[in-house]
């Protein structure tokens, strides 16, 4: 029976680009970083000769986000950016006042979908990527 949700995991490109983003840029807590390789994480992955490189971010509600970047195998460029591809996933964070931290991550190398819209009385939403195409969604609940 799950009791309980653990982490959100965005495969990365570099890893050290992807946590000086969610760390200075998105303001996340480093918790650590991790390398593993052999039998028991290949068996986990599904690859032989598997080497990764990981690290564990968080923020203050317990939730964390894994970053992993594939050292072997190398892993592939994404074939679309769609969102409505099956299998494409995001993470959302609540944020105050939705225009400001929209602006910053756009300036800090975030790509940009739109910007931010009322979707709802008090509630606007919008969609980010960030630099490997991870989607994030920022929202500002007001009600």
């Amino acid at each position: 029976m799950i009791v309980k949700m653990n982490h959100t995991g965005f495969v990365v490109r570099d890893i050290e680009k992807s946590i000086e983003f969610y760390r200075d840029v998105m303001g996340l807590d480093l918790t650590r970083t991790l390398e593993r390789e052999g039998p028991a994480i290949s068996q986990v992955l599904g690859y032989e000769a598997t080497h990764i490189k990981g690290a564990l971010l968080s923020v203050a509600d317990g939730h964390f986000l894994e970053l992993i970047q594939y050292v072997h195998p190398e892993g592939a460029a994404r074939p679309t950016e769609e969102r409505n591809t099956l299998g494409a996933t995001h993470l959302a964070f609540n944020v105050e006042g939705i225009n400001e931290p929209f602006d910053q991550l756009i300036s800090r190398g975030a790509r940009r979908l739109n910007p931010p819209a009322k979707v709802a009385p008090g509630r606007t939403v919008c969609y980010l990527q960030d630099p490997d195409g991870n989607w994030i969604e920022l929202i500002e609940d007001a009600s």
